[in-house]
Order: C-alpha cells, then sequence, then structure tokens
C-alpha cells in the first residue's frame, strides 16, 4: 500500500467515525445546557457546595467563580503530591516543591505538562484523587467558559451567562464521565491495564533486571484523552505499550480526543437557532487540521526515501501515517498525549506540530477552548472583514464594537506575548540555555516548543529539554497558569458585553457569517494572526532548520 493510500484510508475512517458521532453527541451537550431539570445526584451536590441552581451569575462573578476554583484547586493538588508520600499507594514516591507546583498548576489548567517522569514522580493516589480529578473538572471548565459565551451570543437584554457551578457540574457528569466510562471499557478491552499492584521486578531471557510497573491505566487514560488532557501514566505517554498497546487503541484514543472538540460547534449552532454557524465553525476546524495532518505526513515522507517514511523516533507498532495523526490530532487540540518523539520529526514536520498550537488550537481545539477560542477568532474576523467591505461589524446581531474587540484583542494576544517573551528570556539565561539538548535553530526550536505548549495549555513535550530545574518549573507554570485564566477572563468580559446587547435584525449591510466566504476569511485571519506573530520565530528555529 502506497502511503498516500494509507493516509487517504487512515484519515477518510478518522472522518467517517467523527461524523457519525458529531450530530447525536453535539445535540446531547445542547440538551444538558438547556435542559431545566436538575438530577438527583446534582441536587445533592448543589446543597454540598451551597449553589442555588436557578441563580445566573454576571460575567464578573462568572469569571471570579472560575479562577477562585482553579487557585483552590491549584494549592490543594499541590499540598496532595507534596504529602503523597504518607498516603496510601504512596509508593515512595515525591517531588521537589517547584515540580509539585509546576505539576498542579499543569493538571489545574488542563495542560497537563509533566516535569517528571509519570512512573517515578506519582503513586496511586496521586494519580486518582489529584490527577484523574483535574482531568475531569479542568476539562469541564473549559466546556463551561464555551457555553457562558454562546449563551451570551444567544441572548439579548440580560446580563446573566449562565453558572459556573451548574456548567461544571453537568459537563463532569453528563458528558465527560459517561464517555470517559465507556472509553475505558473499550480502553480494557484493547489491553490497557488497570491494577493496583506495586511495581516488581523479573529477570529477563538475558540475565537484566527490569522494573515492570502496574496502576489504574486505563481509567486515566479515558479522561485524560476525552478530556484533552493529556498526561501520561507513564512517562512514555501514549507511546507505553500499557497505555496504547495496537493500531485499534491508538484509533480508539485519536477518536476520543477528537470527539467533543468536534460536536461543540453543532451544540453552538443549536444554541444560537442556526446550524449553519456551527458548520462554518466545524468546516474551519477540519480544514486545519486535514491540512496539518497532510503536511506533516509530507514531511515525514521526504526525509526518507523508504516506503514506511522516516520511522525515528516513532513506533513500530503504529508507523509514520498513524503516528502523525495522533500528532496532529493532540497538538491542534490542548492535549499533551503523544505516541511518537516530536522532536525525532523533521524539521518542517515538527514546526508544523509546533504551528498548530501556536494558531490557538483551533484545530479543533480542546475541550471547550476550542470553540470559545475560534468564536474570539471569528469576532476578530467580522470586525476586520467588516471594515474592509464597509459593513456593519456584527456576529448573529451583536455588534462588534470598540469594547467587544478590545477584549477580543487581549484573548487574542495572551498567549503569543507569553510565549515570545519567556522564550527570549529562558534562551538568554544560562540556568535555562543549558538545558537544552541541542543548540542552533534545533535548540531554539526546543525551547519555543515547550513555551508554546505551556502557553497553549497542551503539555506536549518537544523532547531535548531537561524542564526539571527551578526556572523552567516556575516561567512554565506561570505561563500555563496565566495564559488559562487570562483568555478565560478576557473571554467572559466579551461574553458579558455581548449579553447586554439586543440582538439587531440582519439588513443588506450585514456581513453574514454562515457562508463559505465568511469560512474563508475565518481561515485566513486565524493563519495570517499566528504567521506575523510567529513567523520571525519560526524562521530562526524549524524553517532555518529545514534549509541548513
Amino acid at each position: 500500500m502506497t502511503p498516500l493510500l494509507q493516509s487517504v484510508l487512515s484519515v477518510g475512517l478518522l472522518v467517517a467515525i467523527l461524523a457519525l458521532l458529531h450530530v447525536p453527541l453535539g445535540e446531547w451537550m445542547y440538551r444538558v445546557f438547556t435542559d431545566e431539570r436538575d438530577w438527583r445526584v446534582e441536587r445533592a451536590l448543589y446543597r454540598v457546595v451551597g449553589v442555588d441552581s436557578r441563580a445566573e451569575q454576571r460575567w464578573s462573578t462568572y469569571a471570579l467563580s472560575v479562577i477562585s476554583f482553579g487557585v483552590v484547586s491549584v494549592l490543594a493538588l499541590w499540598g496532595l503530591i507534596l504529602g503523597q508520600r504518607w498516603l496510601p499507594w504512596g509508593l515512595g514516591r515525591s517531588q521537589d516543591w517547584h515540580t509539585a507546583l509546576n505539576t498542579a498548576i499543569s493538571f489545574t489548567t488542563n495542560t497537563n505538562w509533566q516535569s517528571y517522569a509519570g512512573e517515578a514522580g506519582a503513586g496511586y493516589t496521586v494519580q486518582m484523587a489529584g490527577l484523574t480529578v483535574q482531568n475531569f473538572v479542568s476539562a469541564a471548565t473549559g466546556i463551561a467558559v464555551a457555553i457562558a459565551l454562546v449563551r451570551a451570543i444567544a441572548r439579548q437584554d440580560t446580563d446573566r451567562i449562565g453558572n459556573f457551578w451548574v456548567d461544571l457540574i453537568r459537563s463532569s457528569l453528563r458528558i465527560l464521565l459517561p464517555i470517559a466510562a465507556l472509553g475505558a471499557v473499550l480502553l480494557l478491552a484493547g489491553g490497557v491495564i488497570q491494577n493496583l499492584a506495586d511495581p516488581h521486578t523479573i529477570t529477563t531471557i538475558t540475565g537484566q533486571r527490569q522494573v515492570i510497573q502496574g496502576g489504574p491505566v486505563a481509567s486515566q487514560e479515558a479522561i485524560k484523552l476525552v478530556g484533552t488532557n493529556g498526561g501520561g501514566f507513564f512517562n512514555a505517554n501514549s507511546a507505553h505499550p500499557f497505555e496504547n498497546p495496537n493500531p485499534w487503541t491508538n484509533l480508539l484514543e485519536i477518536v476520543l480526543v477528537l470527539m467533543i472538540p468536534f460536536s461543540l460547534p453543532w451544540t453552538y449552532g443549536r444554541m444560537v437557532g442556526d446550524r449553519r454557524q456551527g458548520a462554518v465553525l466545524t468546516g474551519v476546524m477540519g480544514v486545519l487540521y486535514l491540512t496539518s495532518v497532510a503536511l506533516t505526513v509530507w514531511a515525514e515522507q521526504a526525509a526518507t526515501t523508504g516506503v514506511a517514511g522516516s520511522m525515528e523516533g516513532k513506533e513500530q507498532r503504529f508507523g509514520t501515517i498513524a503516528s502523525v495523526i495522533f500528532g496532529a490530532a493532540t497538538t491542534g487540540t490542548s492535549t499533551g498525549a503523544v505516541n511518537s518523539m516530536h522532536e525525532s520529526y523533521s524539521p518542517l514536520g515538527g514546526g508544523v506540530l509546533m504551528v498548530n498550537m501556536q494558531l490557538g488550537e483551533v484545530s479543533p481545539g480542546g475541550v471547550g477552548t476550542g470553540l470559545y477560542g475560534i468564536l474570539v477568532l471569528a469576532i476578530i474576523t467580522v470586525f476586520i472583514a467588516g471594515l474592509m467591505v464597509g459593513r456593519t461589524p456584527e456576529l448573529l446581531g451583536k455588534s462588534v464594537g470598540r469594547r467587544e474587540i478590545t477584549y477580543a484583542a487581549l484573548a487574542s494576544i495572551t498567549m503569543p506575548a507569553l510565549v515570545l517573551l519567556f522564550t527570549g528570556a529562558s534562551l538568554v539565561l544560562p540556568t535555562a540555555r543549558h538545558a537544552l539538548l541541542n543548540s542552533g535553530p534545533h535548540g531554539l526550536s526546543e525551547m519555543l516548543y515547550a513555551f508554546s505548549s505551556a502557553s497553549n495549555n497542551n503539555g506536549s513535550a518537544f523532547a531535548g529539554l531537561s524542564a526539571d530545574q527551578p526556572w523552567l518549573n516556575l516561567t512554565l507554570g506561570f505561563c500555563m497558569f496565566a495564559a488559562r485564566f487570562g483568555i478565560i477572563a478576557f473571554t467572559l468580559a466579551l461574553a458579558g458585553s455581548l449579553v447586554e446587547q439586543r440582538r439587531r435584525p440582519v439588513t443588506a449591510g450585514t456581513l453574514p457569517t454562515n457562508t463559505p466566504l465568511f469560512a474563508v476569511l475565518l481561515t485566513g485571519i486565524t493563519l495570517v494572526l499566528a504567521g506575523l506573530t510567529f513567523f520571525p520565530a519560526l524562521a530562526l528555529g524549524p524553517i532555518a532548520e529545514a534549509l541548513s
């Protein structure tokens, strides 16, 4: 089978599965957030936390709830990690204070960057009671913020955008938990392990001694993927056979990563009363994702004359094509999972994976974050296109004026500012520069990838960077926290500005946002904004390496 045919068949199967899931899952999420009834277990949780599920919040209160929940989560998880040596199933594992803080911020912000080796830095109690819990609630937070922005676009003459605690609990119990439970069962059937066995040492046939790890892997693996989290139970992440045993589980894991991000636009279209609006967003996300797959496959095939393509850093179980599809899915979303070593990709192949994150991870983006990220870009597109052709800048009857474009611009520049500022600072600091495995353009790519991953709440590692040191742990942690909650704050401020407006009637001067032309404009603006921002850095890193 030729590489081209293999790529087409692999991507075609993935697209067919996502197409089958897109409508029913999107429709279910629409019903979850428009249902006026609470489940019994939800009412019990509301009583425990003292929440009135019928009381909605202004954007400022909603934002305060999100940020305060994040701060409390960081502190609680930090304490749990530091105290794990005294907990059951601690297995004698520990982390330095700065590594533990980085880990706590990472899992709370849905980044799941790991400066520690999974099988050496976290015992089973921390994995289950700390990291897995954050895998659920951090993903649910992203969905909640996206739905709050959608409500702001759909509603008028009010200042309420929903209740964060209700959205958080419904996202966790009605969406993430059922899918993760089913996913865990399927992964178990595929060979992923699930136990509480202590690590044990065996003697191999060559006489060497090897430690065989156990652990509750399948339960964490499922939500790691469904919630676009990405933290590996083992250091090798989804390249480890206990996490991802075979090509069948590899396909399943890709589907779990992409299913909610690609279904949320349907939910958006239903909530605003125009399914074509959601179709436009799905189309843009799909084009960006498929383009990244095609470019990376081409780069990896061109890097070698072999039919199999470049196999450096890739698993024999999966091969080049499946590794590329997985890499594009996880860097196009906020998922730090990897089934191959991205540093071993060709310069252009690794560069494409880096660009996937630098687009703002909207191809299709993380759970919730992809939807509100692309809606912010849609508002910028409406504003620019409207000014270019002399039409009123409106999105679904909501005016995009000075306040709205200011919040959208602040949300869009937060991530690039953090990436470029801290990449530059780290490259001139000897302590951080000595953590690089390589010098020259490839060394720049290692550092640029790390801060792109942290500031986009992705969490995947380029490899080659020894990040477990105070400077990198603290600066990467700061980027994770500032990017996550800074962008959320600006997005919710934008929601507050939109929800107060009365919907204007469509006129001949209104720019339609449900047409193929708008999809092309949105795609172009997304690429131009990222290109203008990151091209100089990319020219010094992966592009220079490819040309050398």
